[in-house]
Parts: structure tokens; C-alpha cells; sequence
């Protein structure tokens, strides 16, 4: 008896943004803590890591409308 078809999928862009941004956030770390000694200062970091979620939630409203 064959498998019902399952429905596809639509590549969510918010996602894969959303990922890459923190895979690049967890690689700064690492490198921060394999090396010793920190690759950004905590007064760029923190800035920066607010400026990507804000960045990541205007993608995620918008393709969200787009959607709908």
C-alpha cells in the first residue's frame, strides 16, 4: 500500500537567517575560548548581538506577511 503524499515544505528564510546568526555567534565564542583570550570586547559584542536578533525578528515579520 503506497504512502499517502506527505504536503512540501516552504523554506522558511527566517529560519535559516535565524541559525546562521547564531552559528556565528557560538563560533565567536568558541574562538574566544579556544584562544584564551577574547575576539570581541563585551561593549561590540553585546550591541551586536541585539542589532542581529532585531535584524532576525524584522526578517521573520516579514516573510511571515508574505505568507499569509
Amino acid at each position: 500500500m503506497p504512502e499517502p503524499a506527505r504536503p512540501r515544505r516552504r523554506l522558511d528564510p527566517g529560519s535559516v537567517v535565524t541559525g546562521l546568526f547564531f552559528l556565528t555567534a557560538a563560533g565567536i565564542f568558541l574562538a574566544g575560548g579556544l584562544s584564551g583570550e577574547p575576539v570581541a570586547a563585551a561593549g561590540i559584542l553585546v550591541p551586536a548581538l541585539l542589532i542581529g536578533l532585531g535584524l532576525m525578528g524584522i526578517v521573520r515579520i516579514m516573510t511571515r506577511s508574505r505568507r499569509h
